[in-house]
């Protein structure tokens, strides 16, 4: 195997974005040191598990994990879609399995259906709510709509889980170029409280909580109480309050709060008003959760200069840009939006889409 189609990685983190790129590029990848220094080393179940998941909606894909669980190498498939169920463990969200195969699932060669089971919401991952709200509006932005869908049948809090999500999302050939640089103004906000296996009442308090802070300033807050009842409500209690804000331009801004044991839900609705505001005055057209999965798009759009207006990238965000170098040899052009406004900390982001074609896809 030639050194240079061989993309060296060490350490656990940023192992999704990785294997993302790896299996877009179709470069081959080395992840060492995973843990290698912890009392446990090695990967957890839910990175094995992601592993799995990728075997299964890819096709030909070799994935060698050592002995000790430390290393992993994966010699990449093409994206094979169609029908697919997975068991997510307990340990992580289904969130963090449906993130990265978004950013692959336009790219098959049939429509994806995935179904995942699991945990719907927890503190570390995007929620179903928001993935289905926010994070697929993002990719229409591409051209990438039609049948492009995630529907919650059960709702899973954890610990116990026990929730079901179906993803359906369509292939396309190519994305198209975003210029995406007015974030408008806020004009409405809309939220999603549910409650599960608990008084039904609490959703309608996480609301009540939240728009005293909102009404001050927009009259256009809808915020809706999703009720599960019985067996769709999972085998945990437990309740979350999931909102955003969308501008003028659509550009859309998300936030969410979820139950911890001895919190009051006007405390959760509180956390997740003001996350919101926060995200609202980091200021761009995408919030600080989507950055990655917008540069990711703009790179694969077809051969023409993409542009993005962002607030500063995260921690997140600039590790995947340095990935995206490694892996697509292209290069972001950041420059500020303002020069002469110090308080201004938006970004313009821009590079030369690399006309990403979708050869997996079946002939017609």
């Amino acid at each position: 195997m030639e050194s240079r189609s061989l993309a060296n990685f060490s350490g656990h983190q940023y192992l999704r974005q990785r294997l993302v790129l790896s299996i877009l590029t179709g470069k081959n990848v080395r992840i060492d040191k995973i843990r290698s220094e912890d009392k446990d080393p090695g990967l957890r179940d839910y990175e094995v598990s992601l592993l799995r998941l990728l075997e299964k909606v890819t096709n030909g894909s070799v994935i060698e994990i050592s002995v000790t669980g430390t290393a992993v190498l994966l010699k990449p498939g093409v994206i094979s879609g169609g029908p697919i169920t997975h068991d997510c463990p307990l340990s992580r969200s289904i969130g963090y399995f449906l993130e990265p195969l978004i950013m692959i699932a336009p790219f098959s060669k049939k429509p994806f259906q995935l179904t995942l089971r699991g945990i719907t919401t927890d503190d570390n991952d995007l929620s179903v709510d928001l993935i289905r709200t926010v994070t697929l509006p993002h990719l229409q932005l591409f051209g990438i709509s039609d049948g492009l869908e995630l529907r919650i049948k059960r709702r899973g809090a954890p610990p116990e889980g026990g929730g079901e999500v179906q993803f359906l999302c369509p292939i396309v050939k190519e994305v198209k170029t975003l210029n995406f640089v007015d974030p408008g103004k806020i004009k409405r906000i809309r939220g999603i409280a549910h409650a599960v296996r608990v008084n039904p009442q609490f959703s309608n308090r996480m609301i009540d909580a939240s728009r005293s802070v909102l009404n001050r300033f927009i009259p256009d807050i809808y915020l809706y109480s999703d009720v599960y009842k019985g067996d769709e409500s999972g085998k945990s209690p437990g309740y979350a309050l999931s909102l955003l804000a969308e501008s003028t331009t659509s550009a859309i801004h998300c936030s969410e709060a979820v139950s911890t044991p001895g919190e009051t839900p006007e405390d959760i609705a509180l956390l997740a008003t003001r996350a919101l505001l926060s995200e609202i005055k980091h200021g761009g057209c995408v919030d600080r959760k989507h950055q990655s999965l917008v540069l990711l798009m703009m790179v694969l759009g077809s051969e023409d200069i993409g542009r993005c207006r962002m607030g500063e990238p995260s921690v997140r965000t600039i590790q995947f840009l340095r990935d995206i170098k490694i892996f697509f040899g292209s290069v972001f052009n950041i420059t500020p939006i303002d020069p002469t406004d110090s308080s201004n900390t938006e970004l313009l982001y821009s590079c030369l889409g690399t006309g990403y074609v979708n050869v997996n896809r079946s002939l017609a």
